[in-house]
């Protein structure tokens, strides 16, 4: 239980990737972490790319980032629909300016992107944005998973087990 005093938020809009939300939020609670889903609404049910629900805990404007050790991503299109939340952009920033872990995977650099925090990081995504990466000043890497500082990054579902696991591992080594 080495994450048992760690809390996370987890952002969502509808169409994330099922397993890039739910499989990092899962590993980290089996470690012990109070995950709180994030949406533009509290109690709202979203449904993800193929399916599978998943209902927000607070809305993006209820959150205090200060209260949080860490922040997720998830793929899929909703980190398109994301970045366009001022609260979402100023929660990135903030993990960002503290230096606390900051997960993305897939189309979540999008997120990243918009918050305006990738000049000279070397990240990874999904192949296909990684121009829109390199254009924002991104050193972009095709490997499954990347850390550069508090930034974790990775690009697709298969890379899933060595993604949660290097979050899990900078969240629990964070003071």
């Amino acid at each position: 239980m080495r994450l048992e005093n760690k809390k996370v938020i987890q952002l969502v809009s509808s169409e994330f990737e099922d397993l890039e939300l739910w499989y990092p939020v899962l590993r980290l609670q089996e470690e012990g972490a109070t995950v709180h889903i994030a949406g533009e609404k509290a109690n709202e049910t979203y449904i993800g790319k193929y399916g599978v629900p998943v209902t927000s805990d607070f809305a993006f404007a209820d959150i205090s980032p200060e209260e949080y050790d860490a922040i997720l991503v998830p793929g899929g299109w909703s980190p398109d629909k994301l970045r366009r939340y001022p609260e979402v952009l100023e929660m990135v920033r903030y993990m960002d300016k503290h230096e606390k872990p900051i997960g993305q995977i897939c189309h979540a650099g999008w997120v990243l992107i918009s918050a305006g925090i990738l000049k000279g990081r070397n990240v990874t995504s999904t192949p296909g944005i990684k121009d829109d990466m390199t254009n924002a000043g991104a050193i972009w890497h095709d490997v499954a998973v990347i850390t550069d500082g508090h930034i974790v990054s990775s690009r697709r579902p298969p890379d899933l087990p060595q993604y949660a696991k290097e979050f899990a591992d900078l969240l629990a080594g964070m003071e």
